[in-house]
């Protein structure tokens, strides 16, 4: 079998020949570390196959999972945030907002979709974390209240995708006042007898989760997933003790009463369509 053997020694290739692996072939899981396709991965609807980590993902993602073959018509997609405050830290709001939009190729931190979810119609608006911190401005009111009006005018179901870590300190009141406007919206739902689902991601915090992450007819939440008003830490720097294992985690918040239900995000259509299905 001596072609089995390598006569020539020292035979070696040349660069331009060398052939690397593409980037982006492989997932390693940030919770257990172990590795993954990322094909297997995307089918895996974002989860740690190992272990089942949920990684936190976007309202492209999103869609993907829920919609039918990805397809569903974008409402407001071209709204934008202004400046009503004129408000400068370290850069003026305006460029900030502008560098956010080229960075991540989102308008601002929310995004809204009309389609079927295995051939159930539904109003879908879904936050963006990439977005200076999933921070909920005007343009998020504006567009979550207007999906609600979609809502209402179609008779469709509508669910709120919330991961935020709370109101826009660059809008101040304005943004303080999205609170009430998509609360008073989500009455007029509620009065229409529409089914209103909130599935709150990880994190979901601040003036979010005291407005309309918080007001579903069912709150349901993925697995592990932070949902508070203030953070763990200032908590704790607060009342000067130590929380409790697990605190404000989606399992520990469901043990107490704000939720409905935890569900894994491979099963997360079939879950909605099945709840509302129940609700026709």
């Amino acid at each position: 079998m001596s072609w089995f053997v390598r006569k020539e020694k020292g035979i070696s290739t040349p660069t331009e020949m060398k052939r690397e692996a593409p980037d982006g072939l492989w997932y390693q899981c940030p919770s257990c570390k172990k590795i993954m396709q990322t094909r297997e991965h995307k089918l895996n609807a974002y989860t740690c196959e190992h272990c089942n980590y949920h990684e936190k993902i976007g309202s492209d993602a999103y869609f993907e999972v829920l919609f039918d073959q990805n397809i569903y018509i974008e409402l407001d997609e071209n709204l934008t945030s202004g400046n009503p405050l004129n408000f400068v830290d370290t850069k003026p709001y305006p460029d900030r907002v502008r560098a956010t939009m080229l960075k991540t190729g989102l308008k601002d931190a929310v995004r809204t979709g009309f389609g079927k979810m295995n051939e159930v119609e539904i109003v879908i608006a879904c936050m963006d974390f990439n977005f200076i911190g999933g921070s909920m401005g005007s343009v998020v009111g504006e567009k979550i209240a207007r999906a609600i009006d979609h809502s209402i005018k179609h008779k469709v179901p509508f669910l709120m995708i919330s991961r935020s870590g709370g109101a826009r300190m660059m809008e101040a009141g304005f943004s303080l006042m999205q609170m009430a406007k998509t609360s008073a919206k989500l009455a007029m739902l509620s009065e229409a007898k529409i089914p209103y689902i909130s599935l709150l991601t990880d994190p979901t915090t601040g003036g979010v989760t005291a407005s309309y992450a918080m007001l579903g007819d069912f709150n349901i939440s993925e697995p592990g997933a932070l949902i508070g008003f203030a953070g763990p830490r200032v908590i704790r720097e607060t009342i000067g003790k130590d929380l409790p294992k697990g605190f404000q985690s989606a399992e520990f918040v469901l043990e107490h009463g704000f939720l409905d239900f935890i569900v894994d995000r491979k099963d997360l259509k079939d879950k909605l369509t099945s709840l509302l299905n129940m609700l026709r």
